[in-house]
């Protein structure tokens, strides 16, 4: 246990400034004013901005400086994709903010399913045994209809499927499925959706690779599982996208992350930055609680003790609703680029 700590009056010299709505035109002047109002997570918040504005800022240097190279690392739920912050991700893949996204199966699922049709506004209130008997599926107040989801997920993605394996086959009939992992899934996938709100389609056209480590727990899983029923030799090179993680860490000078949520794709990201030290910074916005021990509402003070985080590393986490919280982030650091 560490022992008190002596503080005296001298080591508080910023005082506690009343918000002045005159002046808070845009996001940018808001968040500068949540970092002198104090209390309670807007001051988190702020602090987050500065560190993602840092890393961006950092990011571009190093691609102007030959033989320099950093890590921005992006992950997230599929939750969100299920919504308009979905924009906020993808925003950040137009704009190259992030080189590394990792992710869960349901982000395709969602990416896909929007890009072909609507999900719509429900509450979570409504009655879910009612929903369920009209065909409508529902995600906290979002509403998925069966038709903009399993129904038209299985039929855009199974000719692509199909289009991918004879690609494969014919570029390499003796390994067709060799170094085919969910990163080079998710450019094909991208490549033939040809819509600006999507994520895969900018993942795809900068080439930004996307990990699922769960690849199999969503409706894409289902669709890659229902392909394998005609050719039998279909797969997935998962160690693969270790691979290609495993190159990405060990050639990188710098590494800097911003997780939301936490779960495996949160996991993934601090288990591989282990390898060399730890992150350099770290942004996380969670609504998990730290007292039940889960990754999710790990704090990341915590990664330090496992060598995930750097000791010296600035770093946030931020409680609270990321469809709240990213937008504000978003409207920020776009808006000044």
């Amino acid at each position: 246990m560490s022992g008190d700590v002596v503080v005296n009056q001298d080591d508080f010299d910023l005082p506690v400034v009343d918000y002045d709505f005159s002046s808070t035109e845009n996001a940018s002047k808001l968040l500068d004013q949540m970092a002198t109002a104090g209390g309670f997570t807007a001051t988190k918040l702020a602090l987050a901005r500065d560190i993602l504005k840092e890393m961006f800022q950092q990011y571009d240097e190093s691609l102007s400086e030959e033989g320099s190279s950093q890590l921005n690392w992006l992950s997230f739920p599929a939750c969100l994709c299920a919504t308009g912050t979905r924009g906020f991700f993808v925003e950040a893949l137009k704009r190259k903010r992030f080189n590394v996204v990792v992710t869960t199966c349901g982000t395709l699922d969602h990416d896909i399913a929007r890009s072909f049709s609507d999900y719509y506004h429900g509450a979570f209130e409504l009655d879910d045994v009612e929903l369920g008997e009209h065909g409508l599926n529902r995600l906290g107040n979002v509403i998925v209809p069966n038709a903009s989801y399993g129904d038209i997920i299985e039929k855009i993605v199974m000719p692509i499927l199909q289009e991918i394996d004879d690609e494969r086959r014919t570029a390499n009939p003796e390994n067709p499925w060799q170094g085919f992992g969910s990163v080079e899934l998710c450019w094909a996938l991208g490549d033939r959706i040809d819509d600006e709100s999507s994520l895969l389609h900018w993942a795809a056209k900068h080439r930004i690779p996307i990990i699922i480590p769960g690849i199999y727990d969503g409706s894409i899983g289902a669709q890659l599982f229902m392909h394998r029923q005609k050719a039998r030799d279909f797969n997935l090179d998962l160690l693969e996208d270790q691979q290609i993680l495993s190159d990405l860490i060990w050639t990188t000078d710098s590494s800097h992350a911003l997780m939301v949520g936490g779960g495996i794709s949160k996991h993934h990201v601090i288990w591989w930055n282990q390898y060399r030290g730890g992150l350099d910074s770290a942004v996380q916005i969670t609504t998990a609680p730290e007292h039940d021990g889960s990754l999710s509402g790990a704090r990341l003070k915590e990664a330090i003790s496992w060598g995930k985080i750097r000791a010296d590393a600035p770093q946030i986490v931020v409680e609270g609703d990321a469809s709240l919280l990213l937008p504000l982030l978003g409207a920020s650091l776009f808006a000044e680029e």
